[in-house]
């Protein structure tokens, strides 16, 4: 708990400190990276490029104050950045460096009005959260067998193909040893070795279910300003013989294994936990239901639909609906998914996944139509910008799907 005199000046300052962390976030990893250039790697440098990066830096440590204060439940953002840094192998020591620069970017941002008392309580903020994490994350490896320090082995693409128009599947297979068990929706860590750029390193989900002699990841390329650069990499360059660094499994959006009913739904290349999930069902437990909601730009885009269709053909219950927002297929829905019209099995379980409007708007409609929060699952590809309170974030628009 953070200590009475502290809390008194979080409190008191937490508004500036809200309105100033953009900026502050944003002057810590330029300090940090500044000192520290191999921390580079650890880091999306697309994110880091758009915001992102910077964004949800200052919604964590911010959600997390607010948390200290007045008790809000931040547990599941502490497990989804758990699993992240576990995957990297973020190590203990390297949160002293990230404090250190942390509280001489809010010094520098606000001025004067960082008191040593200030500095103190903010100091103790961060080192809550910190421990928090540490513990986590060392839980996490030690679960997995992984020595933090050499997070990554050596693996092989084993084979290549199109998934869609713009979508590729990759299959890997360890070096030396066997694949790893995983659970239905979890990720692997994929490090390249980028020309000019170093290595690299992102989340890419397993996008079929356990039991399998390589693991397949389903990658959709950033195009745009910046290009990916992995993902472009990936689905550019990469060939059959290659050998790319690999994680253990981590992530904590997986399939519950009671037998409630299923709400998947999912957008663009969202899809990936969903096929998972139900390939896992499919084989383990035919007669659970399961509905699965996916949103495309175009049916050839719509990656791993075979493979939805296939195994959800061996399920006793099941319901699929698609929405393609420029063009209508076979059985399929024109434009964007309408959250409302999304069924809710009763006494369901949902997992979402897709681009962040997208599954706001969802979670929104299903806890209005009464289904509880703690039975709504996510995945955030990429920086973490959600709050665990829908209520607090507005709807607006839907994105495009992408």
């Amino acid at each position: 708990m953070l200590s009475s005199s502290s809390a008194t000046i979080v409190a008191a300052t937490l508004p500036a400190v809200r309105a100033a962390a953009v900026d502050i976030s944003t002057t810590f990893y330029a300090g940090m990276f500044a000192e520290h250039p191999a921390l580079l790697d650890l880091f999306n440098r697309g994110n880091q490029a758009n915001g992102d990066q910077q964004r949800a830096l200052a919604g964590a440590v911010i959600a997390y104050a607010e948390s200290l204060l007045d008790g809000v439940d931040v547990d599941p953002v502490v497990r989804r950045i758990a699993h992240k840094h576990a995957s990297l192998g973020i190590r203990p020591e390297q949160y002293t460096i990230v404090g250190r620069h942390l509280l001489s970017a809010v010094a520098r941002v606000l001025g004067p009005a960082v008191t040593p008392a200030v500095e103190t309580a903010w100091d103790e903020v961060f080192w809550l959260f910190a421990v928090r994490l540490i513990a986590a994350e060392t839980r996490l490896s030690q679960q997995q067998g992984v020595d933090p320090a050499q997070p990554l082995e050596p693996w092989r693409v084993v084979g290549k193909y199109a998934e869609a128009h713009d979508a590729v599947s990759l299959l890997l297979a360890p070096e030396s040893g066997g694949v790893p068990e995983h659970r239905p929706g979890q990720y692997v860590t994929v490090a390249v070795d980028l020309p000019g750029a170093g290595r690299q390193a992102r989340q890419y989900t397993i996008s079929h279910g356990p039991g399998h002699s390589a693991l397949r990841i389903t990658v959709r390329p950033v195009r745009g300003t910046p290009d990916g650069l992995v993902s472009g990499h990936i689905a550019d360059r990469l060939t059959v013989g290659d050998t790319v660094a690999v994680s253990r499994p981590f992530g904590d959006l997986t399939l519950d294994d009671d037998m409630t009913p299923v709400l998947l739904v999912s957008a663009g290349i969202g899809i990936t936990p969903m096929a998972a999930m139900i390939e896992h069902i499919a084989k383990e437990q035919p007669l659970r239901p399961v509905v699965a909601v996916h949103a495309e730009r175009e049916p050839g885009r719509h990656a791993l639909h075979g493979h939805m269709v296939r195994h959800g053909a061996r399920l006793h219950s099941f319901e699929h609906i698609r929405y393609y927002e420029y063009e209508a297929g076979p059985n399929a829905r024109a434009g964007l998914v309408r959250p409302d019209e999304v069924p809710i099995p009763a006494g369901a379980s949902a997992y979402l996944c897709g681009p962040l409007p997208f599954m706001r708007d969802v979670r929104a409609s299903l806890l209005r139509r009464g289904m509880p929060a703690e039975r709504v699952n996510f995945e955030v590809f990429g920086a973490d910008l959600w709050s665990t309170d829908a209520d607090r974030l507005p709807s607006g628009d839907q994105a495009p799907v992408g």
